[in-house]
């Protein structure tokens, strides 16, 4: 009896995949994790092979902290927390503890989480002391009745919540002090010529979308921004819509690069409405607003996304973006260059 009951349900999940039928109407697919570490100028040859290696492990760390949550049962919120907040831990990212650093010489970092679930979502921006913006952003989407916290209210927010919080000293890596003082000695030497500068430096982000068993997406992203930023700068990191988007019912993305432009096409809302309202699968979606609309803005940077059947895609108009996929039982992998990944 049992075994007539498995071979009928078999036939109904074939039967449901083969007619299209709605996606509450489907199996819930394995679940599967997507993390990147920030897309630039990383063409072979500007990392000795034991950065690359660091990388890679880092990225691997953060797969395989989230992937084990999934497979345990876990929420695709909470795996994609922790994944962030490995990549937020590591000096290599531009996030938490290895951000960029301002004009002024200060770490100031942005964050977003959403649940695809029933569209909760929670951000901060400009924050200084808390040790994982990530983890701020959560409770702000589940112990507050907003959205978003900036600055000095998001301190107040993170003191209240008790998290934990560092010195500004702990943000500031030697890496990071070195492309400060770089990019200050280029500025000034543009002064002294009478010219205007060229762009501030872009750096990457890290963020984590993922599909747990249950069928519930989630995604988030966080940042240390622009380096050389001024003013209060944010980029679309803390954008829900921009830097971060999911929805149950199309994708769940976490963008890195050049915020602006992402802002201003709303990137990860976008390639989910593609799906919703236009038919497209996520890959091409993903194409469209980053190889067509993106780079006809004059933007740079990529995405990582995945849908509720757990297709996946990191899509990316740069040399390269560091990131990697974790799906159930299987082992995590992880691309810095042009390599494509089993997606």
């Amino acid at each position: 009896m049992l075994r007539a009951i498995v071979c009928a349900f078999s036939v109904f999940a074939t039967f449901c995949l083969a007619t299209g039928a709605s996606a509450e109407d489907r199996a819930p697919a394995a679940p599967v994790l997507v993390v990147h570490g920030g897309a630039g100028a990383m063409a072979p040859g500007r990392y000795t092979a034991a950065e690359e290696l660091a990388y890679r492990d880092a990225l691997t760390a953060a797969l395989n902290a989230g992937g084990a949550i999934l497979e345990d049962g876990g929420s695709a919120l909470d795996a994609v927390e922790t994944a962030i907040r490995l990549l937020e831990d590591s000096p290599l990212f531009n996030a938490g503890r290895g951000a960029v650093l301002t004009r002024e010489g200060d770490a100031e970092l942005d964050a977003s989480i959403m649940d695809g679930a029933n569209a909760n979502a929670g951000a901060v921006a400009g924050v200084t002391s808390v040790k994982n913006p990530i983890t701020l952003a959560r409770r702000v989407m589940e112990n507050s009745e907003h959205v978003m916290f900036a600055r000095d209210g998001a301190e107040k927010f993170a003191k209240a919540q008790r998290l934990e919080r560092e010195k500004a000293s702990y943000f500031k890596t030697d890496a990071r002090k070195r492309d400060y003082e770089a990019a200050r000695k280029k500025e000034k030497d543009v002064e002294k010529q009478g010219a205007h500068g060229s762009p501030p430096e872009k750096f990457g982000t890290v963020g984590a979308v993922a599909l747990d068993a249950d069928g519930n997406l989630a995604a988030g992203t966080s940042t240390g921004g622009m380096l050389m930023k001024r003013f209060g700068r944010v980029g679309d990191s803390p954008v829900v819509g921009a830097g971060t988007f999911a929805d149950n019912r199309s994708c769940a993305v976490s963008s890195t690069g050049h915020g602006e432009f992402f802002i201003r096409l709303t990137v990860a809302r976008d390639i989910c409405a593609q799906m919703e309202y236009g038919g497209r699968t996520l890959k091409e979606a993903a194409r469209d607003v980053i190889h067509n609309r993106l780079e006809g803005l004059g933007g740079s940077g990529g995405i990582i996304a995945v849908d509720p059947s757990g297709e996946t895609a990191l899509t990316f108009n740069t040399a390269g973006m560091f990131r990697g996929v974790k799906r159930a039982g299987a082992a995590p992998e992880v691309a810095i260059y042009g390599e494509r990944l089993v997606d």
